[in-house]
């Protein structure tokens, strides 16, 4: 019998027997499970919900286009092809038509700046060389977990050159609060290492989190770092979205496993911890992100 036969089977009994003994007997892996669980229950909208904000973005930035020149756009934004009868069926179901048929918003001053400056806005671009805790790359991403049920945000903000995460936050949506969290945790981190601020560059897209006041003012005047800007959006941020994959990939049962917010919170702060203190990474030598800073427990009360 197929994976997909026993997943069948399971599912037209799972209503009558405790979930243990029903898998125990089709001899199915929770994980599996839940894996075939979530992707039966995803609607079209949640399959493709990482397209959204491109989608948006695109709208925002060029009102007149219509699906056939979306296509191209999403596509060079990217770096890979969706399909135009994707992009078609998501113009529907986030009304995105009638998006383009309001009026712009005049840009923030925020984003007046980015615009005015450029491909300058993008520092990590000019950078020659880049050491440890000269930049952190950060993002959010989406996590699904209580069986496929709930979908959470996590953002982690991850250094360049140690490979180590010294701040992180997971909430139901993707805020400027949460991001503020993240970047609190991630400054008591580098204060116990005996890392300074000033001059630090944090890297991420153009999202209206990142170019909101609370934020910018938060970095730039109140913590004295540097802000730089993707122009591509993940195109330009490639090492958070590598970080992004693997940590789900390496996670996913976990996370589906987690009934709710509060223990998903608790199983990525363990997960988060496991890669800086235990996870080899080749880049480092195969050692962890702690290791590679000769650091043992130094921040054993940390984030990290």
């Amino acid at each position: 019998m197929s994976v997909r036969e026993k997943v069948g089977l399971a599912r037209s009994v799972v209503e009558e027997y405790p979930l243990g003994v029903v898998l125990s007997v089709s001899e199915l892996a929770r994980s599996t499970w839940y894996y075939h669980r979530a992707r039966a229950v995803r609607s079209y909208e949640e399959k493709y919900a990482e397209l959204r904000r491109p989608l948006e973005a695109i709208a925002r930035d060029h009102p007149g286009y219509g699906y056939r020149r979306t296509v191209p756009e999403l596509g060079e934004r990217l770096g890979r092809v969706v399909n135009h009868k994707v992009v078609r069926k998501l113009h529907q179901c986030w009304d995105l038509p009638l998006r383009r048929a309001t009026r712009r918003p005049k840009p923030s001053g925020v984003r007046q700046a980015i615009e005015a400056a450029g491909d300058r806005v993008n520092l990590v671009a000019r950078l020659d060389g880049i050491g440890l805790f000269d930049v952190l790359y950060t993002d959010f991403t989406e996590l699904v977990y209580a069986g496929g049920r709930a979908k959470a945000h996590l953002i982690v903000l991850l250094d360049h050159a140690g490979k180590l995460v010294p701040g992180h936050a997971v909430g139901e949506r993707a805020v400027r609060e949460l991001a503020l969290e993240a970047w609190k945790r991630a400054k008591r981190t580098l204060r116990r290492l005996g890392r300074p601020l000033e001059g630090l560059i944090v890297h991420h897209d153009q999202d209206s989190v990142f170019t909101s006041y609370a934020w910018t003012a938060q970095l730039l005047l109140d913590d004295h770092v540097r802000i730089s800007y993707a122009l591509r959006g993940a195109r330009d941020n490639p090492e958070i979205e590598s970080f992004h994959g693997r940590f789900k990939g390496e996670n996913h049962s976990l996370f589906l496993d987690a009934e709710d917010l509060s223990e998903l919170q608790a199983v990525v702060a363990r997960r988060i911890r496991y890669y800086n203190r235990e996870r080899r990474h080749s880049s480092l030598g195969n050692r962890s992100p702690m290791a590679f800073l000769s650091l043992g427990g130094g921040v054993e009360d940390s984030q990290s």
